[in-house]
């Protein structure tokens, strides 16, 4: 059974770079963990925790909740953006 805190990793309305978490940890199981053959990951990795961090703290400034957009709102945003 997965604990709390994993659960909340996998939510996707929680944890706007599910995708990225889990390409970045495919690219070190499929390369014996050699942390530079996936450094392109964890750039998309850290690209998104800022992308998302940034729109979280204007909501939080702005007083919107839930501070982090779901998974839904997230997708509008996205396609607004292109």
């Amino acid at each position: 059974r997965m604990s709390r805190h994993a659960q909340q990793l996998r939510d996707h309305d929680t944890n706007p770079c599910v995708a990225e978490t889990d390409a970045s940890r495919k690219c070190m199981d499929d390369n014996n963990y050699k942390k530079d053959m996936c450094t392109d990951y964890f750039l998309k990795y850290k690209s998104c925790r800022k992308f998302w961090h940034d729109i979280m703290m204007q909501r939080k400034r702005n007083g919107v909740k839930p501070e982090m957009p779901t998974a839904e709102e997230r997708k509008k945003i996205l396609e607004s953006i292109g």
